[in-house]
């Protein structure tokens, strides 16, 4: 188990729990926890209901072509914003910290 602080749109911290044994995302820990994460397309980065700030420096895999197209196309996106379900749960993440991103108009 490893832990990741999701701070929410409301700027509420939750330290949720994950295990990293089950090939989970950071969008399926999310709605288990039920935070307001949609996760519309069901993880195949096509909707960006998902969109998270990384808050902390914590080495990801690169963003693939399919994530960046639909980043290019999502509201309020900055430098440090990924699709939660493009990152995939491990044991190096222990401590990420992220936050929801604002919802598209």
């Amino acid at each position: 188990m490893i832990k990741i602080i999701v701070t929410d749109r409301e700027n509420q911290v939750h330290e949720l729990d994950a295990p990293t044994d089950m090939n989970l995302n950071l969008m399926e820990l999310c709605k288990s926890y039920e935070l307001p994460v949609k996760g519309t397309c069901g993880g195949m980065a096509l909707c960006a209901s998902c969109h998270v700030y990384v808050l902390s420096n914590h080495e990801l895999s690169e963003p693939s072509d399919d994530e960046i197209a639909m980043l290019d196309s999502a509201f309020f996106v900055k430098g440090n914003s990924r699709l939660g379900c493009q990152i995939r749960l491990a044991d190096e993440l222990d401590g990420l910290s992220v936050q929801l991103a604002p919802e598209s108009e």
